[in-house]
């Protein structure tokens, strides 16, 4: 073995152990952040439900949050607020998503203020996020303002939707809005409140569909889906096929420029997880994640690649893609059930 390759070797198992404790300091955080199942039983068809928007793609920098509280299968409660991120906004976000801009949250609270009053909403109950990232950028949040974590029992109504309509969002895929067009539910896309609200009523007609409570979507969701398409292989990651029993199985996902971690082996987290990785941006894409952009063919002001442009007008056109970050990306490898290996 060649020096050349032995410091190859030192420099890749070095990278290794820096994301192993990424991770792992992330699902600490997770853990911090999530109740047991014991702690909220009886909940009924009680629960808050969660939205938030973002200055910029680092789930961090939350810069809207949106509460919708259900008491007995009815939102009896909508509560939502500015908060000033304490970061730059990107102007895509502005113009194409939600609208927020820099003065507008000149004098709004920062996470840290509010923190109280979330926990005083929040704190000890069921709470519904559509999809595991805004469950990452409180996550992620709390932990750069060094708060205590959400103590809450958080679930998903995307995954709820594709417990209770299996086969119905197979070629839109399962956003907040494909969802609630199908539930015949109208909302102002990309207002916390109303994207929270809208995932509270998704919640209710899932469970109006199957004639069950909230409670039993706590349970079920800790179970695996049962896969019509299994692979025969206990590690079919690794055979470049998206895991049937992931938590993001359906979703499309590329990745852009430099990633701190191997690509292959953020592609090998991707595919465990249920993504499908795709090397280009299309009509399918569900998630990109956006690292350091490097090349020289980047020419933009922005400094964004083509395949973020691309990812950007699509959005604005009105396809649901989430744009991330490697932070945000590693948060979601720390919130997958089961954890990845």
């Amino acid at each position: 073995m060649t020096i050349q390759e032995i410091s190859t070797m030192t420099i890749t198992s070095a990278m290794h152990n820096d994301l192993d404790h990424a991770i792992h300091r992330l699902r600490r955080s997770r853990n911090e952040q999530q109740l047991s199942i014991q702690e909220v039983t009886g909940c009924g068809m009680s629960f808050n439900a969660v939205d938030v928007e973002t200055a910029n793609s680092d789930r961090s920098t939350i810069c809207q949050i949106g509460i919708a509280h259900v008491v007995d299968g009815q939102v009896v409660d909508k509560w939502g607020t500015l908060v000033d991120p304490e970061d730059e906004f990107d102007q895509f976000n502005i113009r194409r998503v939600h609208g927020i801009t820099p003065e507008q949250v000149l004098g709004a609270p920062t996470l840290p203020e509010i923190r109280e009053e979330l926990r005083q909403r929040l704190r000890g109950q069921v709470l519904v996020s559509h999809s595991g990232f805004d469950r990452g950028a409180f996550s992620i949040a709390m932990d750069k303002y060094d708060l205590e974590q959400l103590q809450v029992y958080w679930l998903d109504s995307s995954t709820i939707a594709r417990r209770a309509w299996s086969e119905k969002f197979s070629k839109s895929g399962y956003g907040l809005k494909n969802v609630a067009n199908f539930i015949g539910y109208e909302f102002k896309h990309h207002d916390a409140v109303e994207d929270a609200a809208a995932a509270a009523e998704i919640t209710l007609a899932a469970c109006r569909e199957h004639d069950v409570d909230v409670e039993h979507w706590l349970h079920e969701l800790k179970t695996r889906i049962p896969s019509k398409k299994r692979i025969p292989s206990k590690k079919i990651w690794q055979k470049q096929h998206a895991n049937p029993d992931g938590e993001y199985y359906g979703e499309v996902l590329v990745f852009t420029g430099k990633l701190q971690m191997v690509r292959s082996a953020a592609a090998e987290y991707a595919l465990f997880m249920g993504c499908k990785v795709a090397k280009n941006i299309t009509k399918k894409t569900s998630i990109l994640v956006s690292g350091v952009q490097t090349s020289a063919q980047i020419t933009s002001k922005s400094g964004k690649s083509r395949k973020h442009l691309r990812a950007e007008e699509l959005i604005s056109r009105g396809q649901e893609i989430r744009i991330i970050s490697e932070t945000d990306f590693l948060s979601l490898i720390a919130n997958h059930e089961p954890p990845v290996p």
